[in-house]
């Protein structure tokens, strides 16, 4: 992979790192501003639920951030875009689609089949 992939690909990571800090940020502010001091139940579980979905979905964002961490490093390192299974060159296609994999297609697949009938 060229220096020029690279830095699209450093860049395309750092910008959703930012994106999932800002929208962590804009989390935290609404669940202070909203008040828990709600006085009817129904009006209470709804905003518990919307809680909880957004807490969920920030956890996601949480281990995304971390496998951007980790991608951030491999192209420091030089080792970004290369399979950590059959270490053959992961397909620009594959990493556009999701820039923080560690597979190619082909070990990724054979990863899924094991899951699968293994029942994981």
């Amino acid at each position: 992979m060229d220096k020029e992939q690279l830095e699209f690909f450093r860049h395309q990571l750092q910008g959703k790192k930012e994106e999932i800090w800002a929208e962590a940020g804009k989390t935290m502010s609404e669940m202070t501003d909203q008040t828990s001091n709600v006085p009817d139940p129904n009006d209470r579980a709804t905003l518990e639920s919307g809680r909880s979905f957004e807490l969920r979905i920030r956890e996601r964002e949480r281990r995304l951030l971390t496998k951007i961490e980790e991608a951030l490093v491999r192209i420091d390192e030089g080792t970004y875009g290369i399979c950590e299974e059959c270490d053959e060159p992961i397909g620009l296609k594959r990493l556009e689609a999701r820039p923080v994999t560690t597979l190619c297609i082909d070990c990724k697949t054979n990863q899924e089949k094991q899951e699968k009938s293994k029942g994981l």
